[in-house]
């Protein structure tokens, strides 16, 4: 595991209210995280520096070149050609820096950029459950792109910005030693300029927060309707996603529009002020010029410094627009990796026993609410032994607390109080990534990733060689649609293999686990997405999947309950019956209700009476 040395928000939620200074989501955090991603290339961040110091030096003289090839070559008779050859050659060294300059400085960006998106990756993927369901894919995103590309631009900027700020003090040296009062009328708006720039941070700040933050919104919106087409097309509700788009769209505009206002005031008069310095040179300069006191060379010399001194104090602006945009993504950054995973590996984590029988599982006094209702638990003081290779369906109402149990064995969750343990080690001494590779999960929505079938059902074991991702998808009864497919294993199923049919999906999530070979076995709902009259091509899938192994079966047909070797009753949280199928059927009032509510939600009308009034009745 990586170790991120920040401290944890206050909130899951990273959209909470400003934090204070010396917070992780604090503008200081976002400087703070900006100069640490800096100081791992500081070796190639000074040799950037180094050519943006040879570039400022070559643009710095040309136009003390051209003074005295003007005063010493044309008016004093001297060789035109050694000049010439001089200003060259400056233009020449300034020119070969340019470009190793911007090389370095788009290969430092890209690097720091890289790292970053990788830590931030590694951090996404190694956060708790309960942070997930707090915030949106496209928060995430938002925060891996934009913010990360805002990121790229600061660092690129930093070798222009050191030879903009060498060009701009040495040409300001010359000109005081040269002529100390036509400097000061030539300088005399820097203040200015100085003054605009601390207010146009200042103002510009907020207003970039707010663009990122309406990016951020507006990415969830269009991710959510990609990923869920299928809902939207099938509701029609394609108008109220586009005015959900709108709403969005119109709020990133206004946040863009107060930032573009507050560039639009200050932009114009930073760009300006250098500009009273041509003016004044050339008036007082010319002056001199004609009574005698400075030569030709000198004003044109002077002119040129000016010339120079009005791009990068042009610049100013976009570079601090663009220092505040990486401050408010370093803000934004800081705060995804300042969150401290709730489920870690202890120092020294215990090992799970290799011989002998496996698969026991052992609930004791276990509680649990979700982070989002703490007052209201979903599971109270829950016990529940399951012997190895011993099969045991839960069953219950909605909200009951089945998925819950099958989140808590795996630790997506931890209980509040009480202990699980697994073949008597206490889940919370288990590496993690140790316990998930022993407990497979077949899950009520099957996610396939776009790659091959092959891949899908390796995932888990991407090692696996042909003949066992073969084995798996025959136990899973997958082998034989797979085989009539265009390229076989090699068929690319789409995204979320919405190409496939539910029960195609469910078999391949079912080999998937199947060829993870885990000591427990969790198949949360597993049958909800197939049609009843094919459920049997399912059911049998499974049953090898149980086989010689602890399974925890969450479901609510009674085709799928009855592979269970034990099913046990769960009402708000608690267990209130345990038994065979059968027998509960038999004997207990509570689990008929349960069953006849689930089969009535999935049978037609007139099944469904039957059922209420006979819930054996299939």
């Amino acid at each position: 595991m990586i170790a991120l040395p920040l401290t944890a928000p206050t909130t899951e939620s990273l959209t909470a209210a400003a934090p204070a200074d010396d917070e992780p989501g604090s503008a200081r955090a976002g400087w703070k995280l900006l100069w640490e991603s800096i100081k791992e290339e500081r070796r190639f961040i000074f040799y950037g520096q180094l050519l943006a110091l040879g570039w400022s030096l070559g643009r710095v003289a040309m136009p003390l070149l051209v003074q005295l090839g003007i005063d010493r070559g044309i008016e004093k008779g001297g060789s035109l050609t050694t000049w010439s050859l001089l200003i060259a050659l400056a233009g020449l060294v300034s020119a070969v820096c340019l470009g190793l300059r911007r090389y370095i400085a788009f290969r430092n960006a890209r690097l720091i950029e890289s790292r970053l998106r990788d830590r931030l990756f590694t951090q996404i993927q190694r956060l708790h459950f309960s942070f997930h369901d707090a915030n949106s894919t496209g928060d995430h995103m938002s925060r891996a792109n934009t913010d990360l590309q805002n990121y790229q631009d600061v660092i690129t900027m930093i070798p222009l910005t050191t030879g903009q700020f060498v060009l701009v003090s040495a040409a300001v040296v010359i000109m005081l030693v040269t002529q100390p009062v036509l400097a000061v009328l030539a300088l005399a708006a820097l203040p200015l300029v100085n003054v605009l720039g601390r207010r146009f941070a200042l103002k510009l700040h907020p207003a970039i927060m707010g663009v990122q933050r309406e990016s951020a919104q507006l990415a969830t919106v269009v991710e959510e309707t990609v990923a869920g087409i299928r809902v939207v097309k099938g509701f029609g509700a394609e108008p109220v996603r586009a005015e959900a788009l709108r709403v969005e769209a119109e709020d990133l505009r206004q946040e863009s529009l107060t930032a573009s206002y507050v560039r639009s005031r200050y932009v114009p008069a930073m760009e300006i002020a250098p500009n009273i310095g041509l003016i004044a040179v050339l008036a007082y300069g010319g002056h001199l010029v004609l009574e005698g006191d400075m030569t030709i060379g000198t004003l044109i010399s002077f002119n040129i410094y000016v010339m120079l001194l009005i791009q990068p104090l042009r610049m100013l602006g976009m570079t601090v627009a663009n220092a505040q945009r990486a401050a408010g993504a370093g803000v934004r950054i800081s705060q995804l990796l300042a969150v401290a995973p709730r489920i870690t590996a202890p120092s020294h984590p215990a090992t799970l026993p290799t011989t002998g029988d496996r698969g026991h599982i052992a609930f004791d006094s276990v509680s649990f609410a979700y982070p989002a209702n703490p007052d209201e638990p979903v599971l109270r003081d829950l016990s529940l032994t399951i012997e190895p290779g011993e099969s045991v369906a839960l069953v219950g109402p909605t909200a009951s607390g089945k998925t819950t149990v099958a989140s808590l064995l795996p630790r997506f969750y931890d209980p509040d109080t009480g202990t699980i343990t697994l073949d008597g080690v206490d889940l919370h001494t288990l590496d993690p990534k140790t316990l998930r590779r022993e407990v497979g999960i077949v899950f009520e929505e099957t996610f396939l990733f776009q790659a091959t079938i092959f891949e899908n059902i390796a995932f888990a074991d991407p090692d696996a060689d042909d003949a066992e991702v073969r084995h798996a998808a025959t136990l899973a009864g997958a082998d034989e649609f797979i085989a009539e497919l265009p390229d076989g294993y090699n068929t690319i199923v789409g995204e979320r293999g919405f190409s496939l049919s539910g029960g195609q999906r469910q078999r391949l999530a079912i080999a998937r686990a199947i060829l993870a070979n885990p000591r427990v076995l969790i198949l949360d709902d597993a049958t909800s997405a197939v049609d009843p009259t094919k459920e049997h091509e399912i059911r049998d899938a499974l049953g090898e999947a149980m086989r010689s192994r602890t399974t925890l079966v969450i479901a609510h047909r009674p085709a799928t309950i009855a592979l269970a070797d034990r099913v046990v009753l769960l009402d708000e949280g608690r267990i209130v019956a345990q038994g065979t199928h059968t027998d509960l059927l038999a004997t207990n009032e509570r689990y008929r209700e349960v069953l006849a509510a689930d089969r009535t939600a999935d049978d037609t009308p007139e099944v469904a009476a039957e059922v209420a009034a006979d819930p054996g009745v299939r």
